[in-house]
């Protein structure tokens, strides 16, 4: 029967390039990908209107890095990052100037999908990279543009992942790893195929310990992945689990003079987060016939986050005089809490403005369940081949918001009158309080923990999308797709009430389309060009937190909610890709997107502090290229690559920010083609390895980063009052005087050898050179002096989160029971 045996191969195809959008399939020179998340048919890469790049297991294993992320900072062009939050697992990653972040408050712009279900959190569209196992990657693919089949938030791109099964993963594997910063990792894994072929089954579970290299900064990391799977000639089922139980603490951004000489200083701690995932996914595929496939998954997914932060007090204030007046309270200049005005303790007393520390806690919970179903028809049309596909999905998001805060315990005393008399007195000294520990962790706390947040939200997602590839003749390919969105957002507030109520419904739709056209004229060379628009809807914590008039401060506390507008991503890319040889391959693209009405969290105190509130901020423009050149040559294998980013405001906005020396009365003016913080112009990544015995290999990572503007810099004129030698000088030049981070060079290496009998060893290492650097800044005040000492004065630096020295592990491999290796 002709369908059973074509059905045989489509099934194949469709197990190991479809599902999750992420495999390779080679056949000859033709290259076979999906082009949605779900399973599909799949197209010849030279026909797709776009320059995918594609990763698969053996990069991740090979190289150093702890999440994947690694492999696509190292590795992928376009993709930038900063570890802000001062953790390896936790890193905002950029790819092209779009985030894809742990922190809320960052303006997210990308899509990330495990097995076909987008593992974007409901609550801020935030991505941890911690949460997905690197051991149960089988591949990825990094989707560019603003493609609206990949759903809301693919403002700048995609992230596809397809994880192992025990089909092309048979046997089992055990490994260690140690070395620097007191790391210490074990996995386990073991995979297989029942005796009759129809199930297969692959499962792993992971352990981390370490140390961290920064002061007070240990991580503790625990994940499990396990896949069942069924199929026959015409279908396929697979049952997917993802979890994970970490605990990761980072101090983040620290002034550049406590750093120490050896980098390791931090400002306050702890700054911990404790990650909890439960994700089940099933995913299915069938095929009606030869040229029809059916296929879709279902998922539920429990994501809780519990964060602990130490932290100076912004809400901290001193007046320069013994006269209190005219000031809303405070430490006077003898060190003593005041009142507001000429009051007493009464109802006037801002506690809060005496208290210099503060300890934050909130805990997210999430629940999020959909399904997604679509129809893949690969029929000719008019006698030209034409692949159709049409499809429709649904999520439903609900979350649960607690925050809390307790500050140190501090009493005020009585105010003086304007002529001086009387004399004020009494309450806390706080010049000569004890109130931060060692580590500079808040002690000496009141009993009392205020409840700041306790929000209710549910957001619904409600999609329909088709494209069309239609291959006018052998050389011309055209494709067309658009996608509807539709998306309810709703917040119930349990402690405020009236205008101060976080309470409110918010509605959005919006029709994406896209256009892409590719030229082949032959194998060798594939001309492409498109067109593609892609929609964010506002999520519950910044539509929580957008009134100017009630700031917020993340992730400590939300205000009432006027309403935002959804942001709305424009992309125009065109490029070339082609081969000099059968092993050597290069690309090139040029691109731009343009967001309407982006998003940013927006400052409203003049110390570019925590507090402020979200904010469509007009037209911000990123535009650059791409080119990449990869091939074997005998023995040696290399990749390279270069980016240029050019990401800027293209609307005028004013901020609030005194530590900019560029302020006027602390507002900022940003004007349109003033840089984005955050991005560097210039990348270059080259990955090299070579083949020194048949079972030895040595390979290394060289990865260049230009300079970039700090935040709170916005406007790219901050120029401190730091001595002309010490801008000039110094080697933190840049940071300390212009608010910018000097470009910097990172080299890796890695090693394996395959002993036999099943033994391999490997060793990696980082930053080989010791290179210092900083991968993130921003402009911020503190009352800590160079030292680490407490003051009642605040004083105007540049929070750096510095780059990891060199470190280096080695490690062991003992694999059984078959190859684990993908097929």
């Amino acid at each position: 029967m002709k369908l059973k045996n074509s059905a045989i191969v489509a099934i194949a195809l469709a197990s190991s390039v479809s599902l999750g959008a992420a495999e390779k399939f080679t056949t000859s020179t033709i290259n076979v990908i999906s082009t949605t998340p779900l399973p599909s048919i799949g197209l010849p890469l030279n026909i797709i209107p776009a320059n995918i790049q594609i990763f698969d297991s053996k990069d991740l294993r090979n190289q150093p890095g702890v999440t994947f992320a690694d492999q696509l900072i190292n590795n992928a062009q376009g993709v930038t990052f900063s570890e802000t939050q001062g953790n390896p697992w936790q890193p905002d990653v950029m790819f092209r100037g779009f985030s894809a972040s742990p922190l809320a408050g960052t303006p997210q712009g990308m899509s990330v999908y495990v097995d076909g279900v987008k593992v974007n959190e409901a609550f801020g569209d935030t991505v941890h990279w911690d949460l997905i196992p690197n051991f149960a990657i089988q591949n990825m693919q990094v989707v560019p543009g603003s493609n609206p089949v990949y759903g809301m938030n693919t403002l700048g791109g995609a992230i596809a992942i397809q994880t192992k099964d025990g089909r092309n993963n048979r046997g089992a594997a055990l490994e260690v790893e140690g070395g620097s910063w007191g790391r210490k990792r074990a996995l386990a894994q073991f995979g297989g195929v029942s005796k009759d072929g129809s199930v297969d089954y692959f499962f792993g579970a992971q352990n981390i310990d370490e140390d961290g290299w920064r002061k007070h900064s240990p991580t503790h990391i625990n994940q499990t992945f396990g896949k069942i799977g069924w199929q026959n000639e015409s279908s396929k089922l697979d049952l997917s689990y993802i979890g994970a139980y970490n605990n990761m603490i980072g101090n983040g951004l620290t002034p550049i003079d406590m750093l120490g000489s050896d980098r390791t200083g931090i400002h306050t701690t702890p700054d911990q987060t404790k990650n909890y995932l439960n994700h089940f996914a099933l995913n299915g595929a069938h095929w009606l016939n030869k040229d029809v496939m059916l296929s879709g998954n279902t998922y539920y997914r429990t994501s809780n986050r519990n964060t602990l932060n130490g932290d100076a007090n912004d809400d901290f204030r001193t007046y320069k005089t013994l006269d209190p007046a005219s000031t809303s309270g405070g430490v006077d200049t003898a060190g003593f809490c005041r009142p507001r005005g000429t009051d007493s303790l009464g109802e006037d007393y801002d506690k809060e403005a005496c208290a210099p520390g503060i300890l934050n806690r909130s805990r997210i919970k999430q629940r999020n369940l959909g399904f997604n179903l679509q129809a893949a028809f690969n029929q000719d049309i008019w006698g030209k081949k034409n692949q159709f596909i049409t499809g429709l999905g649904y999520d439903l998001a609900r979350t649960k918001l607690t925050q809390t805060e307790q500050i140190s315990e501090v009493s005020a005393g009585t105010a003086g009158e304007a002529d001086g008399s009387p004399v004020p007195s009494g309450g806390t000294n706080i010049a000569a309080g004890t109130w931060f520990d060692s580590a500079r962790r808040p002690i000496n706390l009141d009993e009392e923990v205020e409840l700041d947040v306790l929000l209710g939200g549910r957001s619904r997602t409600a999609s329909l999308f088709a494209t069309d590839t239609l291959s006018l003749n052998s050389q011309w390919h055209l494709t067309a797709s658009a996608r509807y969105n539709h998306t309810k957002v709703r917040n119930r507030d349990h402690i405020r009430y009236g205008d101060a109520s976080l309470t409110g419904d918010h509605n959005f739709n919006r029709v994406n389309p896209s256009l892409g056209l590719t030229y082949t004229p032959n194998d060798n060379l594939s001309v492409f060009g498109s067109y593609s628009e892609s929609n964010r809807a506002p999520t519950s914590i910044e539509l929580g937190c957008a009134n100017p008039a009630r700031p917020c401060k993340l992730p400590n506390a939300m205000a009432s909610d006027p309403p935002l507008d959804q942001v709305v991503a424009k992309t125009y890319e065109g490029g070339l890709r082609g081969k000099l040889t059968e092993s050597l391959k290069w690309n090139a693209s040029i691109y731009r997107t343009m967001n309407h009405d982006d998003i940013h969290f927006i400052n409203s105190s003049t110390n570019s502090g925590a507090l402020g509130y979200f904010d469509n901020v007009g037209r911000t423009k990123r535009q650059g290229f791409d080119l990449g050149l990869n091939g074997t040559i005998d023995k040696f294998f290399f990749r390279a690559g270069y980016s240029f980013i050019s990401a800027k405001y293209d609307s005028d906005i004013q901020l609030l920010n005194e530590i900019n020396s560029s302020n006027d009365d602390d507002v900022v003016n940003v004007r349109k083609g003033n840089y984005l913080a955050g991005i560097p112009k210039h990348q270059f990544k080259l990955r090299a390895q070579y083949e020194i015995l048949p079972k030895w290999f040595v390979g290394s990572n060289v990865v260049y980063y230009s300079s970039q503007f700090v935040h709170g810099n916005e406007n790219n004129a901050h120029n401190s009052n730091t001595t002309a030698s010490d801008c000039n000088d110094s080697a933190d030049g840049h940071e300390k005087c212009y608010g910018k981070l000097s470009g910097y060079t990172v080299v890796n290496l890695d090693t394996q050898y395959d002993a036999g009998q099943g033994w391999k060893l490997f060793a990696k290492a980082v930053n080989i050179f010791d290179k210092e650097y900083y991968s993130g800044g921003r402009l911020a005040e503190t009352y800590f002096s160079p030292t680490g000492t407490w003051g009642t004065d605040d004083r105007g630096v540049t929070g750096v989160v510095p780059g990891a020295p060199r470190a280096a592990w080695v490690g062991l491999r003992y694999e059984f029971g078959g190859a684990p290796e993908a097929k």
